[in-house]
């Protein structure tokens, strides 16, 4: 069984940080990217950054470009989100992923993705 736990949410002013960290378990973590999206309230979900299987490819949304880095530690089975330079926009649940298909390079789209976390909030006040 799969399993996404993802921590640190929480309340941040403008122009804060925080970092997210989300532990995967059943499944071989280094085979798989790993995506973030974010549901913000009255909102579709929707995709913020992606990693893939190794670590050495990253995509991210425009709208987080140059102030949200993803990483991933594959020897703890962790994938990481900074977050910097914080909006009010960027409220929202945000929700790890597992790509359900072993190295594969479709990043953009959740469908893609078979397991997802709980989610936890990020709540940015101005």
């Amino acid at each position: 069984q799969v399993q996404l736990v993802e921590s640190g949410g929480g309340l941040v002013q403008v122009g804060g940080s925080l970092r997210l960290s989300c532990a995967a378990s059943g499944r071989t973590f280094s085979h798989y990217a790993m995506g973030w999206f974010r549901q913000a309230p009255g909102k579709e979900r929707e995709f913020v950054v992606a990693i893939n299987w190794s670590g050495g490819s990253t995509y991210y949304a425009d709208s987080v470009k140059g102030r949200f880095t993803i990483s991933r530690d594959n020897a703890k089975n962790t994938v990481y989100l900074q977050m910097n330079s914080l909006k009010p926009e960027d409220t929202a649940v945000y929700y790890c992923a597992i790509h359900g298909q072993p190295y594969d390079s479709s990043y953009y789209y959740s469908t893609k993705y078979d397991y997802w976390g709980q989610g936890t909030r990020v709540t940015v006040s101005s």
